[in-house]
């Protein structure tokens, strides 16, 4: 029964995302004299929050491999391929990223919403759409976390896998720029270069505690299952 639980929420959790990656790439186009960031190089890609959904959109596939071909045992005898895949995924992409865009989107938001998601944008970008991208990836990753056991990576594995991503993104945005001449986020057109800096340095370190908030919430929610399962082991052995 409860198997059947957490397939369903990793098959619902999937369609959400994939749904959300189809609509957004298909269907809000905003024209090129509405805005010019949206339409600029790179498209859809340009933006986080689309790399954020299809991460999420693939994790959550990656859930349901494991529920069927894996296992999700606290502390599985023999750890499966797809099982050792999820957790470091989870662990290492899919929480850190997504608090990381809902927090920082949300945040933003609430200082001036014209720095990341101007009103111009309203009928082309669906309110519902919205909370799909920056809010139920939040909440879905955390419910994740509570019902769902994993095994961390060691730290350096983790932080090398998360600061690549977030390397490769930073080196992107750039690309962006220089193809087209218009930054991604207007928030970064109001920073001067010493600013621009502070703020990109601010920000990984920011996801870098993300990751390690992860780990900690994940040993404090988990840590007295997996000492029972050690214990029981350990008087089995005697």
């Amino acid at each position: 029964m409860l198997g059947a639980l957490l397939l369903g929420f990793h098959v619902v959790s999937f369609a959400q995302f994939a749904f959300s990656v189809y609509y957004d790439f298909n269907f809000t186009i905003v024209p090129k004299d509405v805005i010019r960031n949206f339409s600029a190089y790179g498209g859809k890609f340009k933006f986080l929050t689309f790399w954020d959904a299809i991460i999420q959109a693939v994790f959550f596939l990656l859930c349901i491999l494991n529920d069927i071909y894996g296992t999700n045992k606290v502390v599985p005898k023999e750890t499966p391929l797809i099982r050792r895949i999820k957790d470091y995924f989870h662990a290492t992409f899919s929480f850190p990223l997504a608090m990381f865009v809902g927090i920082t989107f949300w945040a933003l938001m609430f200082i001036d919403r014209e720095l990341v998601l101007p009103k111009v944008l309203d009928p082309y970008f669906p309110w519902w759409l919205n909370h799909l991208m920056h809010t139920m990836i939040m909440v879905s990753t955390v419910f994740e976390m509570l019902i769902a056991p994993r095994q961390y990576p060691e730290k350096k594995s983790g932080y090398f896998g998360l600061y690549a991503l977030m390397l490769t993104y930073l080196v992107w945005i750039h690309v962006v720029y220089y193809k087209s001449g218009v930054w991604v986020y207007p928030v970064m057109e109001i920073l001067s270069f010493p600013l621009r800096i502070l703020f990109f340095v601010t920000l990984f370190v920011f996801v870098g505690l993300l990751y390690y908030a992860g780990n900690y919430f994940d040993n404090l929610i988990w840590a007295r299952e997996k000492s029972k399962h050690y214990k029981k082991s350990a008087s089995k052995s005697k």
